[in-house]
């Protein structure tokens, strides 16, 4: 037999936890009522002294008629009771050891019985743990335990297998969208481009001028198929970001990314508000300059003409904030919710692909992940959005 069947065997011949409690509760009050046993029997036998006298039983014949002027006689029918007698200190000691035996075995049956009884009690919710973990390995992930009682550790790693469950399903969810909306986006362009080809070669009288403007177009689209891979690059980039911080200012990185949006902000007549402090966090300057630009290009590129974005830095001794606030049309609480994920725009996914290709959010977030920061969006009543981004301070 291998060494693996051998293991094997001896998982299956191995107890259950419920088994061994069971057996430990029973071999606990066997182990104390032996010592206790055994102390009060050393005790017995050496500290007190005995003086023992024996009296002789007073017989009775049960057959011998009774005296009518002896007074009260035994029923017939009985016999004579027999005491239990204790002639010497040996005796006593004997009958103490019979008795506590007797009274052990009871405790042992008993310790038994509520042992496996408190044992079931402990093990219910580890096994509810198991199912949960089973389902969860057979694809389950939407079952939760939702343990009741009082708060314990058990209880606790519920609720932390509760949160890693719903942790989980958060992101095969968000892998399977993303898995489904990066082929849509990488295949739409080819489409395109299939179906622009076609038209052209199915028109015999296609002439250079139009050929011309096909190679345009397909430019056009390819250009644009470009851009949405080199952004799934960034945000991979930004997801496996393996930092060496070091103090990064806010200002310039602002002012270079406005002068950068200086022509589009200009075609929609936006009117631009900063309120900067001269914020300072600490991170990879080159990533923080790719979320300012992405979190700046969103607010110029979904706003309204005539429009207006206003940017605020704050700090304080742990946390550096950045808030860039934009006008432009109303977000719904769901639309709000994908913005971070790859590929959703706020006016769904199949837009123009003039409006982007959906992926800015979703590396600012991972942005701020890789540098222990957060990014919070928020819907503004009028329309528009709120983007804050949370990221640590230097320390002073």
């Amino acid at each position: 037999m291998s060494a693996q069947e051998l293991r094997s065997a001896s998982r299956r011949r191995r107890l259950t936890i419920r088994a061994r409690l069971c057996a430990s509760y029973a071999g606990l009050v066997a182990v104390c009522g032996l010592v206790f046993i055994a102390l009060l029997y050393l005790y017995m036998r050496y500290v007190p002294s005995y003086d023992l006298q024996v009296r002789q039983a007073t017989e009775i014949d049960p057959s011998a008629s009774p005296d009518a002027a002896s007074g009260p006689t035994e029923p017939t029918g009985f016999g004579t009771a027999q005491p239990l007698e204790i002639r010497s200190a040996d005796d006593f000691l004997e009958n103490l050891l019979i008795a506590s035996a007797i009274a052990l075995g009871i405790l042992i049956v008993l310790g038994a019985v509520l042992g496996w009884v408190m044992a079931g009690r402990i093990i219910e919710p580890i096994a509810a743990i198991n199912t949960a973990a089973n389902r969860a390995a057979n694809g389950d992930l939407d079952h939760r335990i939702h343990m009741d009682g009082p708060r314990d550790e058990i209880r606790d790693l519920s609720e932390t297998f509760d949160r890693m469950l719903a942790s989980l399903e958060h992101s095969f969810q968000a892998q399977r969208r993303f898995a489904a909306n990066a082929s849509h986006e990488l295949r739409s362009p080819l489409t395109t481009v299939k179906t622009m080809i076609d038209v052209t070669l199915a028109d015999p009288d296609a002439d250079a001028r139009e050929l011309r403007a096909l190679a345009e177009r397909i430019r056009d689209v390819n250009q644009s198929h470009i851009d949405t891979v080199e952004a799934l690059l960034d945000l991979a980039s930004a997801s496996n970001a393996l930092l060496a911080p070091e103090p990064v200012d806010l200002t310039p990185l602002i002012d270079e990314v406005m002068t950068e949006l200086a022509d589009e902000i200009e075609a929609k007549d936006l009117t631009v508000e900063v309120d900067d402090i001269g914020a300072r966090t600490l991170g990879s300057a080159i990533l923080m300059r790719q979320a300012i630009s992405n979190l700046l290009r969103n607010s110029a590129r979904h706003n309204h003409a005539g429009g207006k974005i206003a940017i605020a830095t704050s700090t304080d001794a742990d946390r550096t904030r950045l808030t860039i606030t934009n006008t432009g049309a109303v977000i719904d609480d769901d639309t709000l919710d994908q913005l971070t994920e790859p590929f959703a725009r706020g006016n769904g996914r199949t837009v123009t692909r003039g409006t982007g290709h959906g992926l800015g959010l979703a590396i600012v977030a991972a942005i701020a992940h890789a540098h222990e920061g957060t990014l919070t969006l928020e819907a503004n009543p009028g329309g528009g959005l709120t983007a804050r981004l949370d990221l640590p301070a230097p320390r002073l």
